[in-house]
């Protein structure tokens, strides 16, 4: 790009002279200020810079039209008028493009470039006025009106005091730059014109070009002083603090010396007594001062660093206390105070990449673009605090890498299972052998960035005992109105988490501690459909087996429908953990044919996954075709799923006991007293003795009594299983319900209830019950598995009898 602009170290004429190159053009320049000067000239734009009466520089000119304009004035009388571009990005400025104000100058020498360009000194001669442009190619070339140069005749008081007051700030300014002042002054006070003075003192002065063109459209000589002189101000305070600067700076290297000289005398001090090389080289206590210095740490940390390296200069460096000092700055210096990834902002990008890891999830990935998106916007945000809480298998532990990945963030995980101790999150204090920072500490060091991915996997299995509640201690942490202090025990100085995301997964929210929880922003991960597990197995399961067992893609062949086939009768559950190891099984049995020597491609069948696998698990026709009286299917929750539950019901004779088998919670206890009392307000209209409780037992049992089981959701099945019992009337046994009773008969909301559906369908129900309240929750469950069910939603109990008794 071509430029025509002021050079940063100007030339003197007699710089210029006598020791100019070959290529330098000498030029006359005796009677040019009584020269006639034309009233048409080329024009030479430029950028940066106003040229002034009596003002003499050089200007480089690289700019074609520039370059033609130039050739042309030393062609015609060596006149060129000088104006100023308005923007100086413009490259090739027109009429509009520039100030109608300039100068006329009169080039005195030329220098041609090796690189094409001109180099011309110029010196200023005469204001002049656009008045029209009569060329545009091959230069520029305006018809000009010079402006007259008037003065005061008469100095009053006033203007002697302008002028003295214009030469006093100068010699200032000077002053202050240190600049010897004797010669100049002695031009400048000579001048008694207000206009050349004007001009004399701004084209010495650094200000901004529009500034400096105002003063030069400025006709009126006093006026153009008072402009000049109010420049003139700025810069003696500019000039002022700037020296100012400087002289605290002169003071502060003075102080550096000093310590400098000081900490030699140390040095040697040192020297003498053994504790350094023999080649004087800083040893370990400069090296640590070294490392604080470039750690970044924030005042109150580093005042703590330099208070803990102060005692152990004066420490013998055998003493065990030297050695809990040395590695307390050892953890300072590792752990990063200041340095932090760059974010991965691409929303599309970060989206394309959690796709490319999970399937499906779609409201988990949905709030991390969101997330994204707002720290796309607000750069200062503080991280966010999710928890995913879901059974196990359907990666939550991965989606928290996954999101590393879309963030371009380190990835930490620590886990909590089983810990009971509180110094694991704070860590010990100083005082105690072999203390050391708590894992939270350990990970940021870990990850040597202030805002990692910090995944808490399994924060619900936290327990307590005599050495403290880590979840309290997590409190602090999972705050980002508090984390950005956090002070563990061992560093004893405060470090800022807010910085750092930090993702908790759980099975089940009932162990977490409330006030934990409410700082939590809980995000709940359901169980995969059939129909997407056969998708994540092609996509991610079995290409993952494929490698780990050493054999190649084409060796194996499997349909959706097989793979669909080891869902139904070898897997049942809600995450895809044994879904991997059944295809890993069928992986390593193609393996071990190829490693015998037989050649693919292996196509796995139906028929052939006996042979393969194993006798099935799970079939369908382990569910009853015929339930006897007292007995219903009932819809469970747990963490690690949904699970169809009988509940058998026996009338006994007796006495009115209530006997409840099979490990129940307190919850289930009352939901069964609950069931018993609504089938005695309800025994009139199901044809019941009123006094039936007062004749016989009922033993209410729930199989697979060593698992505990607690919950309000298996009271509508107790109540049909009940009122199936004392009617002697059958329940259908391909229909399943949840929900909780009250006392009046209303069916109440209860929770999981994809869980249970995906549980019904793969014990091959055609039927589930649910509450009313559920209908939403129901519509948010997949299609395909929608289809595969008929749901009858409920609002009272008496709704549910003529659904699935058998006629």
């Amino acid at each position: 790009m071509s430029d025509e602009k002021k050079d940063t170290t100007p030339t003197t004429p007699e710089q210029t002279g006598d020791n100019a190159p070959a290529d330098v053009e000498m030029l006359d320049n005796e009677n040019q200020g009584e020269a006639d000067i034309p009233t048409s000239l080329p024009v030479l734009p430029v950028r940066d810079i106003v040229v002034f009466n009596y003002m003499i520089l050089p200007l480089y000119v690289g700019r074609e039209k520039s370059v033609q304009a130039i050739d042309e004035a030393l062609n015609r009388n060596r006149y060129v008028l000088i104006c100023t571009q308005k923007d100086e990005e413009v490259d090739d400025p027109g009429a509009d493009d520039l100030y109608s104000v300039g100068t006329v100058g009169m080039i005195m020498r030329m220098l041609k470039m090796p690189d094409g360009r001109l180099k011309v000194l110029v010196q200023g001669l005469a204001r002049a006025r656009v008045k029209d442009f009569i060329r545009h190619e091959p230069y520029d070339e305006a018809r000009i009106e010079l402006i007259e140069e008037r003065e005061v005749s008469e100095l009053g008081p006033e203007q002697e005091a302008l002028l003295r007051t214009v030469k006093e700030q100068t010699e200032k300014i000077l002053s202050l730059r240190g600049i010897d002042t004797s010669e100049i002054m002695a031009v400048l006070n000579s001048v008694n014109q207000h206009g050349r003075l004007a001009d004399l003192v701004v084209s010495n002065l650094r200000i901004k070009p529009l500034d400096a063109q105002k003063i030069l459209e400025c006709e009126d000589p006093v006026e153009r002083l008072i402009l000049v002189n109010e420049q003139l101000t700025k810069e003696v305070e500019v000039a002022s603090m700037q020296a100012k600067i400087q002289s605290m700076a002169r003071e502060g290297m003075d102080k550096a010396q000093r310590e400098y000289f000081l900490r030699e005398q140390l040095k040697a001090i040192r020297k003498e007594l053994g504790d350094m090389g023999e080649n004087g080289e800083g040893g370990e206590f400069d090296d640590i001062r070294k490392a604080l210095d470039k750690a970044g740490l924030p005042a109150k940390v580093k005042a703590e660093a330099e208070k803990q390296l102060s005692r152990l200069e004066g420490m013998h460096p055998d003493s065990s206390e030297a050695t809990v000092i040395r590695t307390y700055l050892d953890w300072i210096v590792d752990i990063p105070w200041k340095k932090m990834s760059k974010d991965q902002l691409d929303i599309s990008k970060a989206n394309a990449i959690l796709n490319e890891d999970h399937y499906g999830l779609d409201k988990v990935k949905e709030r991390i673009l969101e997330y994204l998106s707002v720290r796309k916007l607000n750069p200062k945000m503080k991280g966010p605090i999710l928890c995913f809480v879901g059974p196990p298998g359907v990666g939550k532990t991965s989606l928290g890498r996954s999101i590393a990945r879309a963030l371009n963030r380190k990835f930490v995980r620590m886990s909590l299972g089983g810990m009971r101790d509180e110094a694991e999150i704070r860590g010990h204090r100083r005082t105690y052998i072999g203390a050391m920072p708590g894992r939270i500490i350990q990970g940021m060091k870990d990850a040597q960035t202030r805002n990692p991915v910090f995944m808490l996997d399994e924060i619900d299995k936290v327990g307590q005992d005599f050495r403290g509640d880590p979840s309290s201690a997590l409190l602090e942490v999972l705050d980002p109105e508090q984390n950005n202090s956090f002070t563990d025990h061992y560093l004893n100085v405060p470090y800022d988490l807010s910085k750092t995301m930090f993702i908790c997964t759980a099975n089940m929210l009932d162990t977490i501690p409330s006030a934990l929880l409410d700082r939590m922003e809980v995000i709940r991960i359901t169980g995969y459909t059939q129909q997407e597990k056969i998708k994540i197995a092609k996509r991610y399961l079995l290409p993952r087996q494929i490698k780990e067992n050493g054999i190649k893609p084409e060796d194996i062949q499997i349909s959706d429908t097989v793979i669909g086939k080891v869902i139904q009768e070898y897997t049942r559950e809600a995450g895809l953990r044994n879904l991997e190891r059944e295809l890993g099984g069928l992986c390593r049995k193609i393996a071990r044919k190829i490693a015998e020597g037989k050649k693919g491609p292996f196509r796995i069948t139906a028929k052939g996954l006996t042979k393969l696998l194993g006798l099935p698990k799970f079939m369908d026709e382990d569910r009853d075709k015929e339930l006897p009286p007292g007995v219903a299917v009932g819809l469970a929750w747990t963490p690690y799923g949904g699970e169809t539950l009988y509940i058998e019901v026996s009338i006994l004779p007796g006495k009115g006991k209530l006997l409840l088998t099979g490990q129940l919670g307190d919850v289930m206890k009352e939901s069964a007293q609950a069931a018993l009392s609504y089938a005695r307000s309800k025994a009139e209209e199901l044809g019941l003795d009123a006094d039936f409780v007062e004749k016989k037992d009922i033993h209410i049992h729930v199989p697979a009594g060593a698992t505990p089981k607690d919950g309000p959701s298996a009271g509508v099945t107790l109540v049909t299983a009940l009122i199936s019992a004392l009617t002697g009337k059958q329940v259908r046994s391909d229909v399943a319900m949840t929900g909780e009773i009250t006392l009046r008969g209303r069916v109440m909301p209860v929770g999981g209830i994809k869980e249970k559906v995906l549980a019904a369908v793969g014990a091959g129900l055609t039927k589930v019950i649910i509450p009313a309240q559920n209908e939403n929750d129901f519509k948010e469950i997949p299609q395909e598995l929608r289809r595969k069910i008929q749901v009858k939603v409920v609002e009272n109990i008496d709704e549910i009898w003529p659904e699935v008794h058998v006629e």
